[in-house]
């Protein structure tokens, strides 16, 4: 069994910054790709961003780009999200995921397991 724990959000004014950890414990893979996700209040979850086993290839929505940066430390297997200039419709429930293969993906139906999530709130 995987386990997935995300940390770090909370309520930040417009233009602030936070950064979103995910710690990946238990039967760990030998490598995954992970990534990050989010859903508004009655709106479908959609893609972040998400980054190969070896950080080499790095995916982001088009919302993101520019403002968000997803890492990895595979020594601590630890998942960040960098997240800078934020805007209020970032505001939502962010959830990391990751995958038995080393290679990225946008689609979060091709993750393997998830996070609870940590709620992001950036008011204007």
């Amino acid at each position: 069994q995987v386990q997935l724990v995300e940390s770090g959000g909370g309520l930040v004014q417009a233009g602030g910054s936070l950064r979103l950890s995910c710690a990946v414990s238990g039967r760990t893979f030998s490598t995954y790709a992970a990534g990050w996700f989010r859903q508004a209040p009655a709106k479908e979850r959609d893609f972040v961003a998400a980054i190969s086993w070896s950080g080499g290839t790095t995916y982001y929505a088009e919302s993101v780009k520019g403002r968000f940066t997803i890492s990895r430390d595979n020594a601590k297997n630890l998942v960040y999200l960098q997240m800078s200039n934020l805007k209020p419709e970032d505001t939502a429930v962010y959830s990391c995921a990751v995958r038995d293969l080393r290679i990225a993906t946008t689609q979060w139906r091709n993750y393997d397991y998830w996070g609870r999530g940590t709620q992001v709130t950036v008011s204007s």
